[in-house]
């Protein structure tokens, strides 16, 4: 479970191969895209640009290297042609990738076009919370600080935090020990060593937490189809704190303002 200095630097690598994913993406108009022609665009950069391989895809079974989830879907949405972005739409795109034997994973929701306030409200509180999460990470703390720490904020603001699904450890395996739930309570949990790299991702929905796995055996949607977004990096815990291994270059920038 703990990597070495040697492991968490090459991580580094597949994190910054990942972060630049997302800048590929960024520049994208996503609206009228299918999600089947994204996950192909994703795919095409991962494999010929970055000369990395997709983790996701035939992970359990998965077909495809990225879920894109919509609305309110709340994660795992599976790639589709008939699936179309359109404006106003808000899209989480959750992506993994593995480079020198390494994996990495994150995910970003997007609002396309004229979204709502209500919507783009939502989504800004979910990527707050997850920075809520990670700055609880430091050595001695515990996991309940975490989940502490996202779902408070996410209550504090009138919404509902999905409890059956959470980050993991990560590694050299897609999902590794432990569990990093987006509840709890602080101080309880396993305690956090230097060494320990893990996923901070919560869910957060505009009314019920409560969630449905659809009959494709992925595709997890809010009960009361009101809007969800995620936000997830992978971290590393650090002898002073933590380093964000997927860290994007205009999280830098914001970081530092």
């Amino acid at each position: 479970m703990l990597k070495t200095p040697d492991e968490i630097a090459l991580m580094r690598v597949s994190g910054e191969l990942l972060a630049r994913v997302f800048e590929m993406l960024d520049a994208q108009n996503l609206a009228g895209m299918s999600t089947m022609a994204v996950n192909d665009l994703v795919d095409r950069y991962i494999t010929h640009d970055l000369s990395a391989r997709p983790a996701s895809k035939g992970q359990y079974g998965f077909k495809y290297v990225l879920n894109c989830s919509i609305n309110e879907v709340v994660c795992h949405g599976v790639p589709s042609v008939s699936d179309v972005i359109a404006d106003g739409d808000i899209v989480n795109l959750d992506i993994t990738l593995e480079k020198n034997g390494f994996i990495a994973d994150s995910s970003k929701t997007y609002m396309v076009g004229n979204v709502t306030p209500a919507a783009k409200r939502l989504v800004q509180v979910a990527q707050q919370a997850m920075w809520k999460g990670i700055a609880a990470v430091r050595p001695g703390a515990y996991l309940g600080d975490i989940g502490a720490a996202i779902e408070r904020h996410a209550k504090k603001h009138g919404y509902s935090v999905v409890r059956e699904f959470c980050g993991h450890g990560i590694g050299r395996e897609m999902h590794e020990e432990p569990s990093v739930l987006n509840f709890g309570r602080p101080g309880t949990g396993m305690k956090l060593r230097e060494g320990m790299t893990f996923t901070i991702e919560p869910m957060i929905n505009q009314g019920t937490r409560k969630v449905t796995t659809l009959d494709d055996g992925w595709t997890v949607v809010t009960n009361d189809r009101k809007l969800s977004a995620q936000w997830e990096h992978t971290v590393a815990v650090t002898a002073t704190g933590v380093e964000v291994l997927t860290l994007r270059p205009s999280e830098k920038l914001m970081l530092a303002a």
